[in-house]
């Protein structure tokens, strides 16, 4: 038997005013997009924007259901619509954003992807050969950047696995 360990950088900024200009475009961006959440079961509104290679802006939001598997993150929905509108243009960076309405819109920490988008997320940076960069926030608070969707799912299932 042996021990081993999974270890991943990732950096931590106190707000968005400390970001670069790009990015915090897209936080912004992200952070205005959960207005378009349809969320009214969870009342957790969730918005994403993502800078692809060709310079395009591409942002989804959270489209809940009352059957509740039959709801959408933002994350997929974003990265469907770029599938469709810009066919194998790697996403450059997204940011991902929340503002969660049940705290009283307290919605200070990063949010992260669920488990079900990190594997949406692994497979279209395979399918582009591309790593996606992340911006995690809330409406205000710390900011979280991380450089590979991989770094969130280790362990990961793809299309090596098929073969």
């Amino acid at each position: 038997m042996r021990t081993e360990e999974i270890k991943f950088e990732y950096q931590i900024f106190t707000s968005s005013d400390e970001l670069a200009p790009e990015d915090k475009t897209l936080v912004e961006a992200a952070r205005a997009i959960t207005a378009k959440a349809y969320a009214p079961y969870s009342q957790f509104h969730v918005g994403a924007v993502a800078l692809l290679n060709n310079g395009a802006l591409v942002s989804g939001t959270n489209q809940e259901n009352a059957s509740y598997p039959v709801g959408n993150c933002a994350e997929r929905v974003l990265l469907a619509t770029a599938a469709v509108l810009h066919t194998n243009v790697p996403v450059k960076t997204m940011a991902i954003s929340y503002h969660n309405m049940n705290a009283g819109g307290k919605s200070h920490k990063p949010v992260s992807p669920c488990g079900m988008c990190r594997q949406y997320l692994r497979e279209y940076e395979e399918r582009t050969k591309h790593p996606i960069r992340l911006i995690l926030t809330g409406m205000d608070g710390e900011v979280f950047i991380i450089n590979s969707v991989k770094q969130l799912l280790p362990f990961s299932f793809g299309s090596e696995d098929m073969a």
